[in-house]
Formats: C-alpha cells, sequence, structure tokens
C-alpha cells in the first residue's frame, strides 16, 4: 500500500498541498484569524508548523482557491478578495554574514523589483514603508512575518551587545507597521521567542498575542483526533510492525510525542516533526529534540544552577515573556518548547513541567553532561549500570560507578558550589535510569536529600560536604525520614555520603537498613 507523502521539511503550503503531502487541515483558524483582526503575534518551539501557517496565509489573501479544495475554508471565503503580499522570513536572509540592515535591505530590494517597484535608499524601515504604499494603490496589503526574532535569538549567549543592536534594528522595522496601519489589510508575525513590552514589539503595541489565547491553543501541533483521523493507515501500519495492537501504539506515542500546551484548559498536542519522522522510520526516537542543540539554554541553567524540572511553579510573567537585560530560565524552557503548562492553582501560579518523554529524556542527557561530565552518548551506559546496581542491592557497585563518574569531572564544574554540584549530579543520574527519585523530599522531621525506590528497596539519601558518612547517617536517624516510606511495603535502607572537596569525589559511606 502506498501512502500518502509525510510533509518532512516541507514549509511551503503550495508545494504541499500540488505535490500531494499529507495536510492535517488548521484552516479553520486561519479564517478566525483572517475573519476577527487585523494585527496578530504567535510564539511557538521550533519545527511547530509556524511556517507552514505563514504560507497558507499567503496563499488564501493571493486568491489561491485551487490549493484549498475540500479543506474547511474552501466554501467559507471570498476567493475575489485579493491582496498583495509581503512575506518575509529573517531565517536565511544571508546574516550575519551581512549586516542586518544589509541583509533586510537585500530582501527588500528584491520584493520591491518583484512588485514592479523602483529601488529606493534608506533604512529597512524606510525601505518596508515604501514596499507597503506602492502596493496599496492596488489594495490594502498583507505582511506575513515568519521568525520574526531569529536574528536576536542567534546571538543568544554569545553577544549580548549584536543581540541588543538586532533587537533595536527590528524596533525600528517593526514600528512601520503601525505607521501604515491605514495602509495595511492583515498583519501576522510568528517566532519562539516573546518579548516583554518593552523589547522589540515597543513601537508595534497595537498587535494581539495569542500565544496563551485558549481559541488558537490547538492552532500548531496535533491533537490526538487529528492524529488519529489523519494518520489511521500509517498508525495501523506502524503497530503491525511493532507488533502492538493499535491501543499500544497509541499509548506509546502520546507518552513520548504529545504533552504540549498552549493554555491551561487546552487539549494537549503533538509535535508535528516527531509524529512525521516517527511514522517515517517506524522507530521512537528522540527526533524533535535532535534538530537543534540547546546549548545556550543548558549553559543557561548551569549558571542558575536549575537542573529539576518534573514540577516548577512559576508566574506567568516569569515564563510568558523575556527581555534580553534579564533572562529569565523558565520563560525561555516553556517558550522554546522544554517545559509546557501542566496546572495553574487559584492564585494564578502555574506548574511547569516536561511535556512528554521525548523531551525529559534528551534534556536530562544534557543536564547530565553539564552537572554531571558525562557525556551525552555515555550517560544512558552509565545510567543503566547504575540502575543493574540498585536493583541487585550492590551499593558498592553504586559507590564505584559514582565514584568513577566524579573523577573525570572538570574542575570548573564544581569550584563554585560543590555540595549542589554533587546532588544535582546524582539527581540527574538517578532521574536518567529510570528510577522514581525525589530530590530533597519533605518528611514530618525535615528534608531528606534525595529517595531512590528499586522494584525491592526504598534508599533514603543523605549527601554530606567534608563531614562524614556517619554524620549523614545520625541524620537520616534522628530526623526519622525512613519512617515515611514503610508504608510502601518495602525494607527503608538509608545510606549516607560523604564528598570530600579536596579529593572532590565521594569519600566515604554507610548504608544501614531501617525496617
Amino acid at each position: 500500500m502506498a501512502f500518502q507523502k509525510l510533509p518532512i521539511g516541507i514549509q511551503d503550503f503550495r508545494t504541499l498541498i500540488e505535490d500531494g503531502y499529507k495536510y492535517v487541515d488548521k484552516t479553520r483558524y486561519v479564517h478566525q484569524l483572517a475573519t476577527t483582526g487585523k494585527f496578530f503575534f504567535l510564539s511557538r518551539p521550533r519545527r511547530f508548523g509556524k511556517s507552514i501557517t505563514i504560507a497558507t496565509l499567503q496563499e488564501l489573501y493571493s486568491g489561491s482557491r485551487e490549493l484549498f479544495k475540500g479543506l474547511w475554508i474552501e466554501d467559507k471565503w471570498d476567493w475575489n478578495k485579493r491582496h498583495p503580499v509581503i512575506r518575509i522570513t529573517l531565517t536565511g536572509l544571508g546574516y550575519p554574514e551581512l549586516t542586518l540592515q544589509e541583509a533586510l535591505n537585500r530582501k527588500l530590494n528584491i520584493l520591491t523589483e518583484e512588485a514592479g517597484l523602483p529601488i529606493t535608499e534608506g533604512t529597512p524601515g524606510n525601505r518596508l514603508e515604501y514596499l507597503i504604499a506602492g502596493l496599496s494603490s492596488k489594495a490594502k496589503v498583507v505582511v506575513l512575518i515568519d521568525e520574526y526574532d531569529a536574528p536576536v535569538i542567534h546571538h543568544l549567549g554569545k553577544d549580548l551587545g549584536k543581540a541588543i543592536e538586532a533587537r533595536d534594528i527590528l524596533k525600528e522595522f517593526y514600528t512601520v507597521l503601525k505607521n501604515n496601519d491605514h495602509l495595511l489589510e492583515f498583519v501576522f508575525l510568528t517566532g519562539v521567542s516573546k518579548f516583554s513590552k518593552v523589547g522589540i514589539f515597543s513601537g508595534l503595541n497595537n498587535l494581539q498575542d495569542i500565544s496563551l489565547h485558549p481559541a488558537y491553543a490547538n492552532m500548531l501541533g496535533y491533537t490526538q483526533q487529528e492524529l488519529e483521523e489523519n494518520f489511521a493507515e500509517e498508525i495501523t501500519a506502524a503497530a503491525e510492525l511493532m507488533r502492538l495492537s493499535r491501543e499500544e501504539l497509541l499509548s506509546k506515542m502520546k507518552y513520548w510525542y504529545n504533552g504540549y500546551r498552549f493554555h491551561l484548559n487546552a487539549e494537549s498536542v503533538y509535535n508535528p516533526i516527531s509524529v512525521n519522522l516517527f511514522f517515517n522510520t517506524g522507530e521512537f526516537q528522540n527526533f524533535w529534540f535532535a534538530t537543534s542543540t540547546p546549548t545556550f539554554l543548558i549553559n543557561l541553567l548551569k549558571q542558575h544552577g536549575l537542573y529539576d524540572f518534573k514540577l516548577t511553579e512559576q508566574s506567568q510573567l516569569e515564563f510568558d515573556s523575556f527581555d534580553l537585560e534579564d533572562l529569565r530560565p523558565y520563560g525561555l524552557l516553556y517558550q522554546t518548547g522544554y517545559l509546557t503548562i501542566i496546572d495553574r492553582d487559584e492564585a494564578g501560579i502555574y506548574q511547569l513541567g516536561y511535556p512528554n518523554y521525548e523531551v525529559e529524556n534528551s534534556m536530562l542527557a544534557y543536564l547530565l553532561d553539564a552537572f554531571g561530565g558525562v557525556p551525552k552518548g555515555s550517560g544512558l551506559v552509565v545510567a543503566l549500570r547504575l540502575e543493574r546496581a540498585f536493583e541487585s542491592d550492590d551499593i558498592e557497585q553504586v559507590m564505584r560507578i559514582l565514584t568513577g563518574m566524579f573523577s573525570g569531572l572538570p574542575r570548573q564544574l564544581y569550584e563554585k558550589t560543590p555540595e549542589r554540584f554533587y546532588h544535582a549530579s546524582l539527581h540527574l543520574l538517578f532521574s536518567y535510569m529510570g528510577l522514581r527519585v525525589h530530590s530533597e523530599v519533605c518528611t514530618i522531621e525535615g528534608r531528606a536529600d534525595a529517595v531512590v525506590e528499586t522494584s525491592s528497596k526504598v534508599y533514603v539519601l543523605e549527601f554530606k560536604l567534608d563531614q562524614s558518612a556517619e554524620a549523614a547517617l545520625e541524620q537520616i536517624r534522628k530526623k526519622r525520614y525512613h519512617q515515611a516510606f514503610w508504608n510502601l511495603g518495602k525494607p527503608v535502607v538509608g545510606l549516607g555520603v560523604n564528598f570530600s572537596s579536596a579529593a572532590r569525589n565521594i569519600e566515604d559511606w554507610k548504608a544501614e537498613e531501617r525496617g
């Protein structure tokens, strides 16, 4: 059986339709945008379908009815209503090989020539204003800008000065859109990040931000229903290939690739690139994460000492936008797709967490490299060895594995905050090996540093720096940490570990079973 082609790497709507690629119909949302407002902004993680949405709007306003045959919008749009379209994607402009101004001017010169207008001089903003004025002689103009923030994001973590310079150039560029409101029919900007009101958009304050709008929460990504309706044949074939029932395959796909939520009350969605690559290869892999290395983010997390993202509480202000001069890790993690909305309490505090197994598993590998010095390719090997040692109750082997890991650590990883560093390394390794681990678990008497539950026992761990393993065990006894886990019906083992700052490794350890 020949399946419909999967849209891997396709970012042009015309190509997608004319060449017979699979398209999950999102035109209801496009219609809603085009008929309910004028200036819109949408932030979504990379590879989520922003470019296809921009391309769809371009063909809609160009009156390309033949491309929308059989789609939801076909009989709901006035196809005689045509407008000139300015479409600019801020990736692939030739920046930073050219300066940002040179790259924008070159692109605008191309668009001006295509419009049959003579080339003009001036800043990118001047040239955009000139192009809008020239095109508006036919009808009001549609402006579509994809990856609006790419020139700024390019410099994050590398050169703050250049990032600020790019931001200021773009601020002037986008202000033109507000000043020419009377000549514009529709404006839509997309990107990964959302800058605060004093950032890029300070001169374009009439944008309606739909990034967390409930009506558009499922505009990008695949809902469960969309997955099952549009990929029915692929689901059947994959289930047969993997010798799973349809229900088992769908459950596993949801665990791996679903979980992104862009409004508290919205249905979670799948990452499109991961779904399409899964059906293409017939294997569960970390597809989305592998398309880009989050080096800057990992360095920022290491700088702030952040590593545990199972559930983290944040106000919306913390994760909804950011300033270049005051980067907030949780805001960046949410906007880039590494964290998502899990819940919100009555006070308006959000819980953020990993969206799915693909993201969590990959992020743990990167964090273990950053905090534990374990190369990403070796992390799984170390984790599996540690898991087997714990499951065999071979604590001596556990300590040998940990000692071996710590002995290879670069000095700069632990010089500033050694206790936090050792704790982070252990927590990440335990999490990565798939055991249930809880850092600083609350008990009646206080907090245990970590708890690891295997199939047969519960290990309550206490870490000390430059003290002794006996001192760590004594705290477990004194605070009665073990009693909190007796209800699990398994023996509880107290495990005291002492690190030596001089040796930069585990100095001694003691284990004691407590019931």
